[in-house]
């Protein structure tokens, strides 16, 4: 390419996926090499196959040896960080860069891709202190104690993993955004079921997913997520079963703990609801939860999981799925069908809001 790229406009991969269309347009990407592969393609010629990833999004660049930077490409490795220049277009493989020009990034560079974009650093950092904030609102100590001590210990990790590896707020930092989110919904529902537990929920809440910060982590300085013989061997609802029994057992050596020993309930009471909600929030055991909601709470947890999960599937879909026609969009996996643009809230003009108030009354 013998344009100056330096002109091209810096987006990340999400606003990639929102600007590029059918007719190519310049853009400059930095990303991380995730994964590498050579493969044949049909016709039996080598092609490479470059997962990219900046931690909103991940793209999977194809290219073939017919390609100019293809030699220049089949040279990095994975886990080197890349900026791609190129004139951008949507096409058979999905985004697809024409005319790419690629150099390694420097290491400022590095880490500023890694501290996010400043939109996902504010609103991380918002939902961080949302948990804390509700965290700090329980009023069972016991309750109150576990969560802190595992925010304590595990915080900076927590900050780092994500809640899935694909399907929903895959990304460095997601489970912190998928938490605080649910935790959000938690309480609203509280307020309109008030003989739920809202301490237990709450806490409940904060961890069952714990074990992803073993199964789903990112290494510290990468937006790699390796795979882990705990993730594999054990997985994340029985890694979160054992997270919390060990920080049950680290609190009731506290001193503070003696004076829990006459409350009703009783703590060992307290610790087997909480793992129930670890252990039940799949809703389902052909989905991996070992024993299925018992208790009004492990029901509320499981939905409200779901939920999430799903609300987040429909968004990237709005925002990276290809439109199909008039508001209906590619499927997203693993939602079952196509998704359809959500019916747009009416907005009245002042005037005639206050003239249906009036006929209210």
């Amino acid at each position: 390419m013998s344009e100056d790229v330096s002109n091209f406009e810096k987006l990340n991969l999400r606003q990639l996926k929102q600007a590029v269309g059918p007719t190519p347009e310049p853009f400059r990407i930095h990303a991380q090499i995730e994964a590498s592969a050579q493969k044949p393609s049909s016709a039996g010629k080598p092609y490479l196959e470059l997962k990219l990833n900046d931690g909103t999004e991940s793209i999977t660049w194809r290219v073939f040896d017919n390609n100019p930077s293809f030699a220049q490409a089949a040279a990095l490795r994975k886990g080197e960080w890349m900026e791609l220049a190129a004139h951008w277009e949507s096409g058979k493989y999905g985004l697809e860069p024409r005319n790419p020009a690629l150099r390694v990034l420097e290491m400022e560079e590095v880490e500023a891709l890694l501290s996010g974009d400043e939109d996902t650093r504010d609103q991380q950092r918002l939902d961080y202190e949302t948990i804390t904030n509700f965290v700090s609102e329980i009023a069972d100590p016991r309750l109150r104690g576990v969560c802190l001590l595992f925010l304590q210990l595990h915080g900076d990790r927590f900050k780092r993993a994500a809640a899935a590896r694909d399907y929903h707020h895959a990304r460095r930092g997601g489970l912190v955004e998928h938490v605080s989110q649910m935790m959000r919904s938690a309480v609203k529902i509280t307020e309109a079921y008030p003989a739920l537990n809202r301490d237990l929920l709450v806490a409940g809440v904060l961890f069952h997913d714990c074990g992803k910060l073993w199964e789903n982590n990112y290494a510290e300085g990468s937006f790699t997520m390796p795979y882990s013989l705990h993730g594999e061997l054990i997985g994340h609802i029985s890694l979160g079963l054992e997270v919390v029994n060990k920080l049950w057992r680290q609190l009731m050596d506290t001193e503070e703990a003696a004076a829990w020993a006459s409350f009703d309930p009783a703590n060992e009471l307290v610790r087997l609801h909480l793992l129930h909600l670890i252990g039940s929030h799949h809703g389902e055991m052909q989905f991996g939860s070992p024993v299925l909601p018992r208790t009004p709470e492990a029901i509320v947890l499981h939905h409200v999981d779901n939920i999430d999960a799903k609300l987040e599937m429909f968004r990237r879909g709005y925002e990276t799925s290809a439109e199909l026609g008039n508001g209906i969009f590619e499927r997203v996996r693993p939602l079952p069908t196509n998704v359809v643009k959500p019916l747009t809230k009416l907005t009245l003009p002042a005037a005639e809001v206050t003239a249906t108030e009036n006929e209210l009354e």
